[in-house]
């Protein structure tokens, strides 16, 4: 059976656990808001800078190269801005899953040793179902396992599409900018 002090330490372990999150959160937070000051800082600068050089425009012919200038830049800013987005939200999202697997480790390790100690003072002739369970557990442990090693594998490809799509993104910017030409 649990203690008194068994629920207490745990209870404290699970207050530490939610700062510490609540503090990654607020981490994350942070980062992005500076990405989107420093996005808009730069926007800002540049959209003055726009303006003034088209209010120096002389013809047409200006005006084409001037835009099409100004379109692979900002394709490319777009791509670095979304990739600085992506990382914020993946190291975010890493800690929590950190943590989480590290709480969710303690507790089964925690679950275990209550089921093995209920299983040392079960009656006599109970050994089938405690098997049983404890099998149930092994199984349940080892889908989990399974679905932790998918959702890592499918959040690795949708990483890599994620680059492949950036990529073609900003040379397909490329391409046109030099098109315009």
């Amino acid at each position: 059976m649990l203690t008194a002090e068994q629920l207490m330490a745990a209870q404290k372990a699970n207050v530490e656990t939610l700062f510490g999150l609540t503090s990654k959160a607020f981490e994350g937070v942070e980062k992005l808001v500076e990405l989107n000051v420093t996005a808009t800082k730069a926007a800002l600068a540049e959209a003055a800078e726009t303006t003034q050089s088209m209010l120096n425009v002389k013809d047409a012919q200006e005006l084409l190269a001037l835009q099409a200038a100004l379109f692979q830049p900002l394709a490319e800013k777009t791509a670095a801005y979304s990739r600085h987005l992506y990382d914020i939200s993946t190291s975010t999202g890493a800690e929590f899953t950190k943590a989480v697997e590290g709480q969710f480790s303690d507790v089964q390790k925690k679950f275990l040793a209550v089921v093995d100690n209920a299983a040392k003072n079960a009656p006599a002739g109970s050994e089938t179902a405690v098997a049983v369970f404890k099998s149930a557990v092994a199984a349940g442990n080892n889908a989990l396992e399974s679905v932790q090693k998918a959702v890592k594998q499918a959040t690795d490809v949708a990483e890599a599409n994620f680059n492949a799509v950036a990529s073609q993104a900003v040379n397909a910017a490329k391409t046109t900018t030099k098109a315009k030409r």
